[in-house]
């Protein structure tokens, strides 16, 4: 009889106990986990000549896709020719201009 009374109780108990954000969202441990690009730091332009794939992904409105096509298109002479060569629409390419520049491959 004594343990029926306590039910209420033990009930009130399980559902005022915390519970850990792996328990109740996967996803954002999953989330936590994954990978993310370098970020893009106010020093020196990313130079489209020599960028890693990862590195021009971090670039606003760049993708897989872009920064494949921005490596397979190298080397460039200046960075307009993203958009002259059809790499890259010429909104894509405003956003990051002050971000890139395309130095001489030395030989």
């Amino acid at each position: 009889m004594k343990f029926f009374r306590s039910l209420p109780l033990l009930a009130l108990a399980l559902t005022l106990l915390p519970v850990s954000p792996a328990q109740s969202k996967p996803a954002a441990k999953a989330a936590a986990t994954a990978p993310t690009p370098p970020a893009m730091t106010m020093g020196d332009p990313l130079d489209i000549n020599t960028a890693s794939l990862d590195q021009l992904q971090a670039l606003p409105g760049i993708g897989q896709v872009y920064s494949k096509k921005i490596i397979d298109g190298r080397p460039y002479t200046a960075k307009n020719q993203l958009v002259s060569r059809g790499i890259v629409p010429k909104a894509t390419y405003d956003k990051i201009s002050s971000q890139i520049v395309a130095k001489q491959v030395k030989k």
